[in-house]
């Protein structure tokens, strides 16, 4: 059996086919159990029915006394102004939130911390580096958080460390992406919620204006979110406003005839990640003619850019607290 923080939970209609091996649902904080005809299931099939918050405990370790932490993963940047104001800031949001916890920041990114040691002196561990060091201090219990905006690669990197470390401590907790749930069965839909908690920094459009928001993108399957992003932008009744990727699909060549369709003269771009990084300013920002507001200027848009982090946004970081806790509650129970 697993957890997940959320409301109570029912088995989506899509994963019907499911039922004679997983089972009914369960309220509270998990999602799913195997049904009981399974007497002894397997490691693997235990990990296939594993969605949402994950928590382990280590059966052996039961008896150590309880010392808990939390890791927050980011993939890290190594622009040290927009660190400050999206990351650290948001790690500062959590240890606000978790005063009396030693909280841990770790970047999933071992080429950016290794240019942040080189040219700031300043070491940032791993995931696993810093678990290690949690381990050597006593903590028996860890709750992992993630600064992840999608269940992507990235994610899959948080994973991977939760379920290789997960035996070393008594309990571990791995709590969810800014956006996971997508409003299945009565959850919430988180892909709503932070589309409204960016809408904050929206600017006013006229008839002729547009907004371009700018994720990352990627090869994993989880860029389906991005079509998920757009379907609810509509949802919400936001006219103008599309969704394009650096590295994946929608891409700016995709956009731009949707921008003509609609008559569109004037395009504020504006990045959707964590921090306003290399790709903020160079690839969305830049002065080179590759950059997409050079490739737009070209096409006869007059453009403006936003350069700012999601993390900037309280909004935003409030919703990163909330995954937090979310993963730290489930640690406690």
């Amino acid at each position: 059996m697993f957890s997940v923080k959320k409301h109570a939970l029912t088995v989506s209609a899509a994963l019907a086919a499911f039922a004679l091996t997983f089972g009914a649902p369960v309220l509270g904080h998990a999602a799913y159990q195997l049904n009981d005809e399974v007497k002894d299931p397997t490691p693997a099939l235990k990990e296939a029915s594993t969605i949402g918050v994950r928590t382990h405990n280590t059966e052996a370790l039961q008896n150590m006394q309880n010392k808990d932490a939390i890791v927050v993963m980011s993939f890290g940047t190594t622009y040290k102004d927009t660190r400050a104001k999206t990351i650290d800031a948001t790690v500062d949001a959590i240890k606000a939130a978790h005063p009396n916890t030693k909280v841990v920041t770790a970047f999933t990114s071992h080429i950016i911390r290794d240019r942040i040691q080189q040219k700031e002196g300043i070491t940032y561990p791993t995931p696993e580096e810093a678990l290690d060091q949690l381990k050597s201090e006593g903590y028996s219990r860890v709750a992992l958080t993630s600064l992840d905006v999608i269940p992507g690669m990235e994610y899959n990197y948080d994973v991977a460390v939760y379920n290789l470390y997960k035996n070393n401590f008594k309990k571990m907790t791995l709590g969810t992406p800014l956006m996971y749930w997508m409003g299945q069965e009565g959850q919430t839909d988180e892909v709503i919620q932070t589309i409204k908690a960016v809408q904050s920094q929206f600017p006013k459009l006229g008839k002729e204006d547009a907004i371009l928001i700018m994720a990352h993108g990627t090869p994993d399957p989880a860029n389906a979110y991005y079509s998920v992003i757009q379907d609810r932008i509509h949802t919400l009744g936001l006219k103008n406003v599309f969704v394009y990727t650096v590295e994946g699909t929608p891409n700016l060549e995709q956009v731009i005839p949707q921008l003509k369709l609609h008559g569109i003269k004037h395009v504020t771009l504006m990045p959707f990640m964590m921090v306003a990084g290399d790709h903020a300013n160079n690839d969305m920002a830049g002065a080179e003619p590759d950059s997409h507001k050079s490739i737009l200027e070209k096409e006869g848009f007059k453009v403006d850019t936003y350069i700012h982090g999601l993390g900037e946004n309280p909004n935003i970081r409030k919703l990163f607290v909330e995954r937090a806790n979310e993963s730290w509650d489930a640690l406690q129970k």
